[in-house]
């Protein structure tokens, strides 16, 4: 579902190369998945599986967020393999290093290691919720904790990237997306503390 939902979100913003070859859309050896889309079929999967089975979304929200995080950041090392989503070009052979850029080989260019960052970024995400989640005194609090971290981090690394998607020039998708994740996570922490407040 997840894969589907990703390579979905990328057709959609990218349906110029797929149109005139509509079986392309299912070469996914070639690239193409979206992290956005494979989380909001995730959410989706989450929320059926709890409706049916009658569990708590925020208690199971809490036991998946962590693993979420640490899938990305070893996610996005296929970048590096693949030598994709790298950033601007690196002019400077003074910068022209490992972790701060990355040789493309075939464009036989240094580039922003914007995988990198994305990696390491979501990698402190994830030790600063390790440490955090036991202080928390309620259910619930690492979901917003991870919309509003993983969205400031996306916004920054997209704002370095050069092969971002765009509904028109000069917007990118997945830093309006962020930055609406973010405001997402800043309206569900009000309301976990509203839900709660009322049950207590």
């Amino acid at each position: 579902m997840c894969i589907l939902c990703a390579r979905a979100y990328y057709v959609l913003f990218e349906w110029e190369q797929y149109k005139d070859n509509l079986l392309s859309v299912f070469q996914i050896n070639k690239g193409g998945l979206a992290i956005y889309g494979g989380i909001l079929g995730g959410v989706a999967v989450v929320l059926i599986y709890c409706k049916v089975k009658k569990l708590s979304f925020w208690s199971l929200a809490d036991t998946l967020i962590p693993s979420l995080v640490l899938g990305q950041a070893i996610g996005r090392w296929g970048n590096f393999v693949n030598q994709e989503a790298y950033g601007n070009l690196i002019t400077n052979p003074d910068l022209q290093f490992f972790p701060y850029g990355v040789y493309i080989e075939e464009l036989g260019q240094w580039h922003q290691a914007t995988f990198f960052y994305e990696s390491a970024l979501n990698t402190l995400l994830l030790i600063a919720m390790l440490i955090s989640y036991p202080h928390f005194r309620k259910k619930g609090y690492l979901l917003p904790f991870y919309m509003i971290g993983y969205g400031v981090i996306r916004c920054f690394v997209e704002g370095l990237r050069t092969d971002s998607l765009y509904l028109m020039p000069g917007v990118c998708v997945p830093q309006v997306l962020s930055g609406c994740l973010i405001l997402l996570g800043v309206l569900l922490v009000g309301i976990i503390r509203r839900r709660q407040d009322i049950q207590a």
